[in-house]
């Protein structure tokens, strides 16, 4: 490792400013000094302070041992894939949805842009919930059937698929009578696809 590091940690930086690192603490911890007047104290013009520059030495410290315990740990590291695939996949299902107006934002205003981002998050978590439920209906199905359904099987399935919805196009709002008694809509059958 010592062959790619960049620089070293100044630990001597951070011993010389320590006390003004720990008032720095209690003051954002016990909430005695404002947003404005913390940053006063960070940067002067465009510089950092020297507190600024010990502050920045003490977070690469937790900066390195996080990388260390990345590189060394194969579960941290998959469980960190696992967590940005899901990200990137609710991503993709809000760019589908959003695609009706190429991916604008239309409104000029705050207020309307926040209307439109509050609109496909509603949207994607009506997604969401759809495939959850016929999801779960499907591998009940699939259990009352016989079919042998793996815990681990299950927990690689993501509500976030969304090639079964079609997001442009001519809707229908008309509900079946048995979906407005609470009841979900049958079940496809995959042989009727053949």
């Amino acid at each position: 490792m010592n062959a790619i590091a960049r620089q070293r940690i100044n630990l001597d930086l951070i011993a010389q400013n320590w006390d003004d690192l720990l008032r720095l603490a209690g003051s954002l911890k016990l909430g005695r000094v404002p947003a404005t007047g913390i940053m006063r104290t960070l940067q002067v013009g465009d510089r950092p302070t020297r507190l600024a520059q010990a502050l920045a030495e003490y977070g690469r410290i937790d900066k390195t041992l996080h990388s260390l315990t990345y590189l060394d740990d194969k579960d941290k590291r998959r469980s960190t894939l696992l967590q940005l695939n899901r990200g990137e996949g609710r991503h993709a299902l809000a760019r589908s949805v959003f695609h009706g107006k190429r991916g604008e934002l239309r409104q000029r205003y705050r207020e309307g842009q926040e209307d439109q981002l509050g609109a496909l998050g509603l949207v994607v978590n009506v997604i969401i919930l759809w495939n959850t439920l016929y999801m779960d209906a499907a591998l009940g199905q699939l259990r009352q059937e016989g079919f042998l359904v793996r815990d681990e099987d299950v927990a690689r399935l993501s509500p976030l698929v969304h090639d079964h919805i079609n997001m442009l196009g001519r809707y229908s709002f008309a509900v079946p009578e048995a979906v407005t008694r609470g009841e979900l809509r049958p079940l496809r059958d995959p042989q009727d696809n053949e």
